[in-house]
């Protein structure tokens, strides 16, 4: 849940970021919302849960 929590809220920064310096329109960013929610009801979903759990306990064991 708090890996959930973390990464919405890193995606909204990103893409208050994109809005603000990088000229992203509002309405692509409504597209990419509403894409998001469409995927997240697909089959292909449980994958990208997967693939994020596995990319952040990967980043999580480096040691610097």
């Amino acid at each position: 849940m708090i890996l959930s929590i973390s990464g919405v809220v890193l995606f909204g920064i990103i893409v208050f970021l994109f809005f603000r310096k990088d000229g992203l329109k509002a309405s692509h960013a409504t597209v990419s919302a509403l894409f998001g929610f469409y995927l997240a009801s697909t089959a292909i979903a449980p994958s990208i849960k997967a693939g994020g759990e596995s990319l952040a306990s990967l980043l999580g064991g480096i040691n610097f």
